[in-house]
């Protein structure tokens, strides 16, 4: 099993903390233990915009795949979304990996006057095969020449759906690479069997296996600060999940994510190992830099013990 860790894109004080946060956050990640650096996408938010951050990760790092978690196609125009996104992968030397799901907010739809109406599955279908087709170079608008510049992947890079509803995984397994995943509340069972249901999706299109994975909020205890963890998960949310009700969020925020000791986030992490994921992303909920080192700790342990062959 591999980790991936998530840039602080969505923290409130990332934008007075200055640009040159996600810099080093990029630069910190790349040095290692990390297999992936992750970023998300929402319209109506001050986070960075995706596509252009993507530019700006390819150059700051040099060996870990991008993954976007996610982007949502229809509020974009998928040609043009193609021609970002294959320039992306050429940037990065081909390590993306593109997230893409439908999207739960109607807020970011209407941020951009995209039609509510596609936010819908068969509208993600329909937006895959375009960019799909422009990446084959199969994209035909009469023009002198095709639409590029072509992926550095053959084919595209690989895709990953950002879904956990069967009808949802069940379409995307038509198209998908595999899961990107999110849990909320951390029940692994539950996590085990949403992959059950990846692998007997893509095995019924006659599919190769999906590479699953999954992600979570994440927060270390401090010495001497107990409880602080959970505080900050639940600042996070509160700020983060604005287009809920606060009382719904308040509610939420105990059992949300994950605020304990390194020990118990290996633990966590161990467990999921053992209902087959292949990769976890953390979303850690701090903006400073010291939170990559933090957790990077554990992420080598982790890494230890799946090279010699040991239980996570």
């Amino acid at each position: 099993m591999q980790l991936g860790l998530t840039l602080p894109v969505m923290e409130p004080d990332l934008w007075e903390r200055g640009a040159s946060t996600l810099e080093a956050w990029a630069r910190a990640v790349d040095e290692g233990p990390w297999a992936s650096l992750c970023f998300g996408e929402r319209m109506a938010f001050d986070n960075p915009e995706t596509l252009t951050l993507l530019g700006a990760v390819a150059a700051w790092t040099s060996r870990v795949r991008l993954v976007t978690t996610v982007v949502v196609p229809q509020l974009h125009d998928p040609v043009l979304l193609a021609k970002a996104l294959a320039t992306g992968d050429q940037l990065s030397a081909g390590r993306l990996v593109v997230g893409l799901g439908v999207g739960g907010r109607g807020e970011d739809y209407r941020a951009v006057g995209a039609d509510l109406a596609d936010r819908t599955v068969a509208g993600l279908d329909d937006r895959v095969a375009t960019m799909r087709s422009v990446w084959r170079g199969e994209h035909d608008a009469g023009a002198v020449r095709r639409v590029g510049p072509p992926p550095a992947q053959a084919g595209g890079p690989p895709l990953l759906v950002g879904a956990l509803g069967p009808r949802t995984i069940r379409h995307a397994a038509a198209w998908a690479d595999g899961l990107a995943g999110v849990t909320l509340d951390l029940d692994v069972a539950a996590v085990g069997r949403t992959f059950d249901l990846c692998r007997e999706a893509w095995a019924a299109q006659e599919r190769p296996a999906p590479r699953l994975t999954t992600s979570f909020w994440c927060a270390l205890e401090e010495d001497g600060h107990p409880g602080g963890a959970r505080a900050q998960l639940h600042r996070h949310l509160r700020h983060y999940m604005n287009w809920l009700p606060v009382d719904l969020v308040d509610a939420m925020a105990p059992t949300t994510g994950f605020a304990g000791t390194a020990a118990e986030l290996e633990a966590v992490l161990g467990a999921l190992a053992d209902v087959g994921a292949d990769e976890v992303h953390l979303i850690p909920v701090a903006s400073g830099v010291e939170q990559v080192h933090r957790l990077a700790q554990v992420a080598g342990r982790v890494a230890d013990r799946v090279s010699s062959g040991g239980v996570v």
